[in-house]
């Protein structure tokens, strides 16, 4: 497939734009999505997109909140709407609900459990092993399975031995 702008160059990038309910595809080489790519930045950052996200309650004809005004800054509901951003750390509390919902779209999730990346030091992946099993251990207590919490108390213990070896290293 050509690229559907330079016409010369394969086509190794695919969009897809929606626009007014109108669905347009656009294939695009590389060096022509790279253009593209800086374009759609200047016009659209993430602050557009969080302020769009906003507006999805409104379109499907619910109450936007417009009327929370932040006691400390003043700022409006309609207003972080309007510029993805908001005015001060008093805002979060004042349009918590509604950020809620914001961030419940964009993440799925309201909570941020993070990760561990793949370089992290084998110590603190195991210190939260380590975590996790004493939780485990402590339901297994609750509901007297003391097998299980026996064979979770050794396996702690062993990674408990292993965390405290790598330090005297």
């Amino acid at each position: 497939m050509v690229c559907d702008l330079c016409n010369k160059n394969v086509a190794t990038v695919h969009l897809t734009e929606i626009i007014n309910d109108q669905m347009r595809e656009l294939h695009l080489c590389e060096g022509c999505a790279r253009e593209k790519g800086t374009e759609m930045e200047q016009h659209f950052g993430l602050q557009d997109m969080l302020a769009g996200l906003a507006d999805i309650g409104e379109e499907l004809g619910e109450e936007t909140g417009d009327q929370l005004t932040c006691d400390a800054c003043g700022m409006t509901y309609r207003d972080f709407r309007k510029i993805g951003r908001l005015g001060c750390p008093a805002c979060y509390d004042t349009f918590k609900k509604k950020l809620m919902t914001v961030l419940r779209r964009i993440h799925g999730s309201t909570r941020h459990v993070g990760k561990i990346p793949a370089r992290t030091n084998q110590d603190v992946s195991d210190k939260l092993r380590i975590q996790e099993l004493k939780r485990k251990l402590q339901r297994s207590i609750e509901m007297e399975e003391f097998e299980e919490a026996a064979r979770i108390r050794d396996e702690i213990r062993k990674l408990e031995r292993k965390t405290s070896e790598g330090f005297k290293q």
